[in-house]
């Protein structure tokens, strides 16, 4: 029928109508739709009417803003008035050294800032789906954005639904509704209309966005598209999430504020020594105070650690963590307890049969996943099982709606529901042809799959004896309500025996295990259809056990997080039993105790937090129950990394300290409350992120201990000039010099550093750990202090040998580099010594740290227009030979200060940044 486009683009005013109480023709008609769909011209125009099917892209900041908002801290600003304030005066170089740093600092941080975005917008772009219509009659596949109103949708097992839709017809149509609902058994749908008042989880007429069809077929009509969906209704409530305040960004921010405030007033204090004391005119004591603040001040802090955190983005994207907000990055490398999802995060999302339990034996099922590779191997029974086996791997691969295919890297995957995967990849391990047994045994009827009945037979004729056989698997309580007999051993019917099979039910219950039984019956004729009342009298084969099996690298992953001190807490909302059977496959604690929902509700919220720590496994859990755990152990001190990827893990991701959201069959809604997106949902990626954070905040903290002692160096030497009356090692401008080219250079290559040998067996950082530790400040102190004395000693001996006082100082501004690059040996290893191989090679981009300074300081020296500039001079060979020497001394004095530290035993005391002690979660503890 034809659709009125005015009646479409223009709706009707008036509340949205409650789609699943009205009849599926009405909403055929009050959409204007047809049972074979829109015309393409009429599609066409009702995306332009309603636009894309789509949740709206996070307004991009402009870049002008971008700009601006690297100019926002109190270290940059003070150097922009430092910058006017000498233009003003007329040292224009001293300005325009000043404006640079200042506007390398910018750039870089402008170029770095939004990496994290682009990496997430790669995965959606990786992600694009589309969707199977109905348009003219025709069957065509669109995008999911090109969807609208009225759109009708072929939908079938293994399918994500890409709208709201009402159900026009189904055929065994079940659908996992866990994203939005958190129901984790897949909920029956049909056509029927229910009840206007019904809620969200009982509208079966109904299909959501985001939701998965787990069996059957459906023929459904859009109703409503992007944010009008109830996906997109969550989503957009819960896109404006708040920015972080991290630990480190509150330190880093309250360092800014007061150490700026300190060196203001300590410069108008050394202004006023200078005019007062010792006679400067206030020109020149100004010009010296400004170069001063600008040596002392660490303008580069904010912009290196912006670039270190985008860097650990970078690193954490390559490993499968796309981290959505930088400051996010550092919080990880304190992350004490991980609270994990078990389906799809720490095992493999793939159903797998483990076991045939037969009346001969108990035959064990080799192979992993759906691949149709592997074996039968009997427990007991010998060969006489393992034909048994085969018989109820048969009914398996006959009474099966799924298929199976291999993708173009060579992975398995299922169409339909995963247990029927993964009983063709068990007929296949049995030694069956798909092919040729369906060849042999053709379908003619079959009884769908319904939750009133529990079961799915199929009646398939026997081409060799003109016979029919009914084979029929189901919930095995129900198949042996339907049995009248079983197969013996040699498979011929004997009487029928309950308890050794409701035995051996609850034994595969108690290992974990999913159990489906099995029967068949053979009719002497074939029926002209199958109806239910044609499934009884049947013959019980057997049951078949099923498991989600771990990941191999999650077993290794849980190993290295509890090395570090990291506890991983499963919260599922599966059976207590095969949670549990999951967490000690996968090594979760050394005793495993298991907490259900039921539970949770009598514990009180005070007794909760012991509760908290000491459980391993959380089954059968609702949303509110996961938003208290996370708040329970977060009341105990801890840093908490949560999992999830649906609307209803939306609160928990966002309580949180650190949310992680699912890349493949993650919502939007859950991704916009997330701090963090696993592009494989594999746990493996969460342990590499906590990795790499710990990575990014030990490279934080080197540009902090390389920067605030070179910083130190230049200043203390100034202001003891000043105090003594001695002349000026260095001039303002060469003081800026010197800040410009190693800021960029050096103290820019820390944020490249690899993780030091063995930063997963540190235990986690404590929250309220100073970002300057006890070392740290002896650090600060002591290496300013010899590079004071490493600049009047040269100083000194260029006198002493006759150089005039502007080449001594060029020789102090050299000594000052050699130093600092020799100083940047010493910080890369804050926890181990620099003295082996890897620490003396370093890194590519520390090499072209040095290089890129010995360049710039070969051109500062010897370059006649630098001379002009800077008023330096050249340097003699043996006098430059003196100051790389000075460096490598200076290196050996730091290495053998870590080493005697060592030998005392309180090095890691003075590190003050780990866990002093292990936290009650720890698997020693």
């Amino acid at each position: 029928m034809a659709a009125d486009p005015a009646a479409v683009a223009t709706p009707a005013p008036g509340p949205v109508p409650a789609w699943h109480a009205i009849a599926a023709d009405d909403a055929l008609a009050r959409l204007g739709s047809a049972p074979d769909g829109l015309a393409p011209d009429e599609a066409a125009s009702r995306l332009r009417a309603h636009g894309p099917n789509a949740l709206p892209a996070a307004r991009a900041v402009p870049g002008w803003r971008r700009l601006l908002r690297q100019f926002n801290d109190p270290l940059i600003l003070f150097l922009l008035a430092a910058a006017v304030l000498a233009a003003g005066l007329g040292h224009l170089v001293d300005a325009a050294v000043i404006s640079a740093v200042v506007l390398v600092n910018a750039v870089v941080g402008v170029v770095q800032e939004g990496r994290a975005e682009q990496a997430l917008a790669a995965l959606r772009s990786m992600l694009a789906p589309t969707a199977r219509v109905l348009r003219g009659g025709a069957r065509e596949a669109v995008a999911v954005e090109s969807l609208v109103p009225g759109d009708i949708l072929l939908l079938e097992a293994g399918d994500r639904v890409p709208a709201d839709a009402r159900v026009l017809r189904a055929r065994g149509l079940r659908v996992d509704e866990a994203v939005l609902t958190g129901e984790s058994v897949p909920v029956d749908k049909q056509a029927d209309p229910v009840d206007a008042a019904t809620d969200l989880g009982g509208r079966v007429s109904m299909l959501y966005s985001g939701t998965l069809v787990a069996a059957g077929q459906a023929v459904a009509l859009v109703v409503a598209t992007g944010v009008a969906t109830q996906m997109g209704r969550i989503g957009t409530l819960l896109g404006q999430v708040d920015s972080l305040a991290t630990p480190l960004l509150q330190q880093i921010r309250r360092f800014g504020r007061a150490f700026t405030a300190l060196a203001i007033a300590a410069a108008a204090a050394l202004f006023v020594f200078a005019v007062v004391a010792r006679g400067y005119a206030w020109l020149d004591a100004l010009m010296v105070v400004v170069a001063l603040a600008v040596g002392a001040v660490p303008e580069s802090l904010p912009a290196v650690i912006t670039i270190t955190l985008a860097i650990g983005v970078r690193r954490m994207a390559a490993r499968n963590a796309i981290v959505r907000r930088l400051p996010a990055v550092e919080t990880l490398g304190a992350t004490t307890v991980i609270c994990s999802d078990k389906t799809g995060t720490l095992t493999r999302n793939e159903m797998s049969a483990r076991s045939i339990a037969t009346r001969a034996g108990t035959v064990d099922a080799g192979g992993s996943g759906y691949a149709p590779s592997g074996a039968l191997l009997a427990r007991d029974g010998g060969d006489v099982a393992l034909a048994s086996a085969q018989r109820v791997a048969r009914i398996g691969l006959l009474c099966n709606d799924a298929r199976l295919h291999e993708d173009e890297d060579g992975q398995w995957r299922v169409d339909g529901d995963p247990m029927e995967g993964a009983l063709l990849a068990l007929a296949a391990r049995a030694g069956f042809d798909d092919a040729a047994l369906r060849s042999a045994y053709p379908r003619l009827d079959e009884v769908p799959f319904d939750a009133a009945h529990r079961y799915m037979a199929t009646l398939h004729a026997d081409t060799e004896d003109g016979h029919a056989l009914l084979c029929v698997k189901g919930a095995p309580e129900q198949v042996l309500a339907l049995c009248s007999a079983q197969a013996g051993a040699t498979g011929e019917p004997e009487a029928l025996d309950h308890a050794p099979w409701r035995a051996a039910i609850d034994a595969a219950g108690a290992q974990g295990q999913r159990v489906l039984g099995f029967a068949w019956r053979r009719l002497p004729q074939v029926p002209e259809r199958l109806a239910q009342e044609d499934v009884r009298d049947l013959v019980f084969a057997g049951i078949v056990g099923f498991i989600d099996p771990p990941r191999d690298e999650a077993v290794q992953a849980v190993a290295a997080c509890r090395a570090a001190g990291i506890a991983v807490k499963m919260i599922t909302g599966d059976h207590a039993a095969t949670a549990e059977a999951i967490a000690r496959q996968l090594r979760l604690a050394d005793g495993i105790r298991v907490v259900t929902g039921h539970a949770l509700e009598d514990v009180a919220d005070d007794a909760l937090p012991a509760l908290a720590e000491r459980a391993t496994v959380f089954a059968r859990t609702t949303p509110e129950h996961k938003l208290r755990i996370v708040r329970a152990l977060q009341s105990r001190g801890h840093t908490v990394a949560m999992t999830g990827d649906g609307v209803n893990d939306a609160p928990s991701l966002k309580q949180a300290d650190i949310g992680v959201a699912m890349g493949h069959k993650g919502t939007e809604a859950a991704k916009e409350a997330s701090e963090m997106v696993l592009a494989d949902d594999n746990f493996a990626s969460i342990a590499a992120a906590v990795h790499e954070g710990r990575a990014v905040y030990d490279n934080i903290r080197k540009v902090v201990a390389w920067t605030l002692p070179t910083n130190g160096g230049e200043a203390l030497a100034v202001v003891l000039a000043i105090a003594f009356g001695w002349v000026l090692p260095m001039t303002p401008p060469q003081i800026l010099w010197i800040n410009m080219v190693l800021t960029i250079t050096l103290g820019l290559s820390l944020a490249f550093e690899p993780p030091e040998p063995g930063v997963m067996a540190r235990p986690p950082r404590r929250r309220e750990a100073p970002l300057v530790s006890p070392f740290m400040l002896w650090r600060i102190v002591l290496v300013s202090l010899l590079f004071s004395a490493g600049a009047f000693g040269v100083f000194a001996w260029a006198q002493a040998r006759g150089h005039d006082v502007a080449t001594a100082r060029t020789m102090v501004v050299n000594m000052f580099c050699v130093l600092e690059i020799f100083y940047l040996f010493s910080v890369r290893y804050l926890h181990g010594t620099s003295f082996s191989l890897r620490g003396l090679r370093g890194t590519p981009a520390v090499l072209w740290a040095i290089a890129a300074v010995v360049l710039a300081q070969l051109a500062f020296t010897y370059l006649p227009w630098m001379h002009a500039l800077f008023d330096s001079r050249p340097v003699p060979l043996l006098e430059g030979v003196v100051i790389v020497a000075t460096g490598v001394a200076l290196l050996a004095l730091l290495e053998g200060e870590k080493w005697l530290l060592r030998r005392l035993g309180v090095f890691e005391e003075l590190q003050s940044v780990a866990r002093s002690q292990p936290t009650p979660l720890d698997p020693s503890a």
